[in-house]
C-alpha cells in the first residue's frame, strides 16, 4: 500500500474523521482510514494487511493505533503497532513506543519512547548477547506452561 512511490495522496480512504471531529472510545476500521480530526481511544484495524490508517497534521490520537500500514503526520499519544509498513512523517509527533516491521521516518519526525523492530510484524526475542532468537510466545501459551 505504501510500497515505492505510492504515498498519502493514492490512498483509497473508505472512512475519513474530518477536522473538528471528536471521537470518543475505540474506533475499529476496515480498508482506508483518514484522520483529521480527534480520537480519544484505540484505533485498531479489523481484517486483512491491506488496511492502512493515515493520520493528517491536524489528526490527534489519545490512544493506542494497531494498523498494518500507517502514515503518520499528526500526534499520537500512546503505543503505535505496525505490522507492514510505517511511515512517519515530517509533522508526526508520537509520545509512547513504536512497533515496526518497516519503518520511513522523515527529517522533523519525533518519537518520544521506544523504537521496537518486529520481523512479520511479530515481537523479537533477544539473547543475552542481543542475537533474536524468534518470536515471543503468545500470554496465553506463557500462562500454559
Amino acid at each position: 500500500m505504501f510500497g515505492g512511490k505510492k504515498k498519502l495522496n493514492s490512498m483509497r480512504v473508505d472512512t475519513l474523521i474530518g477536522k473538528g471531529t471528536v471521537v470518543r472510545g475505540d474506533l475499529h476500521f476496515v480498508g482506508g482510514l483518514h484522520i483529521d480530526g480527534r480520537i480519544e481511544g484505540n484505533v485498531v484495524a479489523d481484517g486483512d494487511d491491506d488496511a492502512a490508517l493515515v493520520l493528517s497534521e491536524g489528526g490527534e490520537v489519545e490512544g493506542e493505533v494497531h494498523a498494518p500500514n500507517t502514515m503518520l503526520n499528526g500526534s499520537i499519544e500512546g503505543d503505535v503497532h505496525s505490522a507492514v509498513h510505517l511511515e512517519l512523517a515530517a509533522n508526526a509527533k508520537v509520545c509512547g513506543d513504536v512497533y515496526y516491521n518497516l519503518l520511513e521516518m522523515a527529517v522533523g519526525a519525533e518519537v518520544n519512547g521506544k523504537l521496537v523492530h518486529r520481523k512479520g510484524g511479530k515481537p523479537q526475542l533477544e539473547d543475552q548477547r542481543g542475537k533474536t532468537v524468534g518470536p515471543q510466545l503468545e500470554a496465553e501459551e506463557v500462562l500454559d506452561s
